[in-house]
């Protein structure tokens, strides 16, 4: 068991929504009860499902309305693990109603800090790889490959993109399903940015040992990789620039090789579920958790009339009769 900070150890944590890198967390030694929240939910619900009461509550963002009614008041530390802000422009509004926040996304980090939560309580937490992703030797049946579910309805720009790649470069393969089976047998890999977003499959095709190609989308990607050393870039929604680059370097398998293993190297030395987990625990273990909590207690009308108050509203509007209500009441400050 890895040394944990003083004020983490023993601490009883309960961790809701999407897991990402929770079991690399609770290998660390953090005490971990997970409940599987997929809709809105209170304190009191928060309490039902664990069987006690957290003395830290984390939120894993699972893309949904408004998770938690009351957060400004949850008697505990709470934590935001924010990775979707590209889909959801209210998630910095939100987020200041919790003690701390991690983003996924660097660029969106101003969005998050200096309304309430201050510097120290946002920390930039990219995507990762999990340690099952490893590179495969298999032989390669595709020259260009894509990895990830297509359709206009769901994915309009990514579908497009598709689309005008292939017709101009008819070795693009588009599959469908599990990634570490697949991603080996590409020569190239391709990542798209429906969103503009640094996203999990950068991490993931890297750390099964591809030879990825991806966009130049900023969100500190440069500061992790390196173009022509660990990926190759191609300019956003350009596709005779990706085209051009596909060609160059089909032919030059040495190098694609040595890539790909540079950038295998990076995700296995700092960009799996294990660092995210260790860097989680530091930052949280060098933080005033108590203090934050009753800064927040201090200030839990303003934080509600000034960021949840219209979020609320918004939500009671966009949700059915049931959902309704209950955002009608905490807009009120009765939730």
């Amino acid at each position: 068991m890895s040394e944990l900070p003083e004020n983490l150890c023993g601490r009883k944590i309960v961790w809701s929504g999407n897991h990402y890198f929770r079991p690399a967390a609770e290998k660390l030694g953090l005490d971990i009860t997970y409940v599987d929240q997929r809709e809105t939910w209170d304190w009191q619900r928060v309490v039902d499902e664990a069987g006690f009461e957290p003395e830290l509550f984390l939120y894993g963002d699972r893309s949904i309305e408004a998770p938690l009614l009351g957060i400004e008041r949850f008697p505990c530390p709470t934590v935001f693990l924010c990775v979707d802000s590209h889909i959801h422009s209210w998630y910095p509004l939100y987020a200041q109603a919790f003690d701390f926040c991690s983003v996924s996304l660097k660029d969106h980090m101003p969005d998050f800090r200096g309304k309430r939560l201050t510097r120290d309580r946002v920390l930039w937490l990219p995507p990762f790889a999990r340690m099952a992703d490893r590179p495969v030797e298999t032989e390669k049946q595709y020259d260009l490959l894509f990895v990830g579910n297509v359709g206009k309805d769901i994915f309009p720009v990514r579908t497009e993109f598709l689309e005008e790649v292939g017709n101009k470069f008819p070795g693009l393969a588009v599959k469908q399903g599990p990634y570490r089976e697949l991603f080996p047998k590409g020569r190239l890999l391709l990542n798209i940015a429906e969103r503009g977003d640094l996203n999990y499959r950068v991490f993931e095709a890297l750390g099964c040992g591809g030879c990825l190609i991806t966009p130049d989308i900023g969100h500190g990607q440069d500061e992790l990789f390196t173009d022509g050393e660990d990926l190759f870039l191609y300019p956003p929604g350009d596709a005779d620039a990706l085209v051009e680059l596909v060609q160059r370097l089909l032919p030059r398998e040495d190098l694609c090789r040595t890539v790909a293993g540079n950038g295998f190297a990076k995700v296995d030395r700092a960009h799996r579920e294990c660092h995210r987990a260790r860097e989680l625990a530091d930052w949280l273990g060098s933080a005033d958790l108590e203090g934050a909590v009753r800064e927040r207690l201090a200030q839990a009308g303003a934080i509600h009339d000034s960021f949840l108050r219209l979020l609320y509203l918004h939500w009671a509007e966009a949700s059915g009769p049931a959902l309704k209500a209950r955002y009608l009441r905490a807009a009120r400050g009765r939730a």
